[in-house]
């Protein structure tokens, strides 16, 4: 077992995401999804939160177009894509589904920023002023708005994108002159450990940065949201405050292609 995929239970077992069986019919996605749902419930009655606060965001990236609609059908309306390419294709393939969003969750170069402006609902790795100029401008020329949270490098790795945690309190106060972007808070990605103390660390890191923005945050700009926690260690997250846990293999089954084709640093 992978080290980034090893994580505990509540009984203190060990837990493989990736064995998690594909997901081929409705009722395979109805039944993984309600049982990560329950272990976000139970994360958070340990720590006394609200349930209701913690969003599951189903990360659908390499799940082919005609999975997605069995997702859909078992009640998903939201997808997380990391490629904008691959989440561009799908969103045109499935736009008969008018009601389904996609977030854009991975790296974003800003000559693709165009593509984010027309189809996505939500960017969750906002870490430069370019891109955030380019978004902006683009989104303009829609018509619309869109939902970004910005990207921490909360472990440290060269490897990571995102903003060092002493950069971020300068990076938000350029944000407000880009209003078609809506701040909803931060993301990260932390270490892929099978420590569960290192990777609670970075979560920590992530709680006590919102914390401050808060208290310093420009007009406008919100904070409240945490965008962390995957499939290996979303309970921890929850633990530390998150209110989006971004889920793949525990929802869609084990990847054929390996972390490292969309996370810096993971081991394939």
């Amino acid at each position: 077992m992978d080290e980034k995929d090893q994580t505990t239970s509540a009984a203190g077992a060990l837990v493989d995401p990736s064995k998690t069986l594909a997901a081929l019919k409705a009722a395979d996605f109805e039944a993984n999804f309600a049982a990560v749902r329950a272990r976000i419930d139970a994360a958070c009655v340990r720590v006394g939160r609200d349930p209701s606060g913690v969003e599951l965001l189903p990360v659908s990236k390499t799940v082919p177009a005609e999975r997605l609609r069995l997702a859909y059908r078992a009640g998903m309306r939201k997808l997380g894509e990391n490629k904008v390419q691959e989440a561009r294709e799908k969103s045109d393939t499935l736009a008969d589904l008018t009601d389904l969003q996609w977030a854009v969750i991975g790296n974003l170069q800003s000559n693709k920023a165009k593509y984010v402006a027309r189809f996505a609902h939500e960017f969750h790795a906002l870490d430069r002023l370019k891109v955030a100029e380019e978004l902006d401008r683009r989104l303009q020329g829609e018509g619309r708005a869109l939902d970004v949270y910005v990207q921490v490098n909360s472990s440290g790795e060269a490897s990571k994108f995102g903003l060092a945690p002493d950069e971020v309190p300068a990076f938000v106060r350029e944000l407000p002159a880009f209003t078609a972007l809506r701040v909803k808070g931060l993301m990260t990605l932390a270490l892929f450990s099978s420590d569960l103390e290192r990777v609670r660390r970075c979560f920590v890191i992530m709680r006590d940065l919102r914390e401050r923005l808060r208290q310093d945050a420009p007009e406008g700009l919100s904070f409240d949201g945490l965008s962390m926690g995957m499939s290996g260690d979303f309970e921890v997250a929850i633990e530390e405050g998150a209110t989006v846990v971004r889920v793949g293999q525990s929802i869609f089954g084990a990847r054929g292609v390996p972390d490292s084709h969309y996370w810096p640093g993971a081991t394939s």
